[in-house]
């Protein structure tokens, strides 16, 4: 099977399994207008449909889901031993990719990963913006919980954005304390719904549990890992 083949089926799996154009291309770091060429290409060979598109959603047609169960397994099974292989570096090597948002990159993923690197100049991270759809504002008091989807003037998909909005007063901004703290303390913004925000409980790492993890992967997990 030709390269472009393989890649091209690579693709359909992150597509089929997303069910979303937009979280495939950000997990492959390609653009979507490309993963739309590669998946109408990989159809036009296999002369079936794959995908059904809509405007909200993707799915895998009858064909589409007969092939994502015949190889999804078999292309797991040989991330597994290529997983294996890397284990017999003298040191962890490999790229590792995390898709995350803004706040957790900042707070959490880069002081942590600035650390590791130097030590393991064969690692790499690469580190995807989170797509979507527009984030649900979440309150909660005792044992009520609300998600308030707001609407207004502005949209943005950066926090400093954010905060510059509320700061030029075009309403408020649902932002983690920590990010808006300077401006709170220098008394350009204030602090309002204080009982209805709950602490937030803090970020989880999900990855697949079935399959072996590299060396490389088991070191970042650990010095991701919360300590008390």
């Amino acid at each position: 099977m030709r390269g472009q083949a393989i890649n091209d089926l690579f693709a359909f799996l992150a597509v089929a399994r997303e069910k979303s154009f937009t979280r495939a291309a950000a997990q492959l770091g390609v653009s979507q207008s490309a993963l739309s060429h590669a998946m109408r290409s990989l159809e036009t060979r296999l002369g079936v449909r794959l995908l059904t598109r809509t405007t909200r959603r993707v799915a895998p047609t009858e064909a589409g889901d007969r092939l994502l169960q015949s190889i999804g397994p078999k292309f797991e099974e040989i991330q597994s031993e290529l997983t294996a292989l890397n284990a017999l570096r003298e040191k962890p090597g490999g790229t590792i990719r995390i898709t995350a948002a803004q706040h957790a990159t900042e707070a959490v993923l880069w002081p942590k990963i600035a650390k590791l690197l130097p030590k393991y100049p064969d690692l790499k991270v690469e580190i995807m913006p989170t797509h979507g759809n527009i984030y649900a504002w979440e309150f909660e008091k005792g044992s009520k919980e609300l998600k308030v989807r707001v609407d207004g003037q502005l949209v943005f998909n950066r926090m400093s954005q954010i905060i510059e909005g509320a700061l030029a007063g075009f309403g408020f901004a649902y932002v983690p304390e920590d990010a808006a703290a300077p401006q709170v303390a220098k008394g350009r913004l204030v602090r309002v719904l204080e009982d209805w925000c709950a602490p937030f409980p803090g970020y989880h790492l999900y990855y697949p549990s079935r399959r072996q993890n590299a060396p490389a992967f088991a070191l970042l997990v650990e010095a991701l890992r919360y300590k008390a």
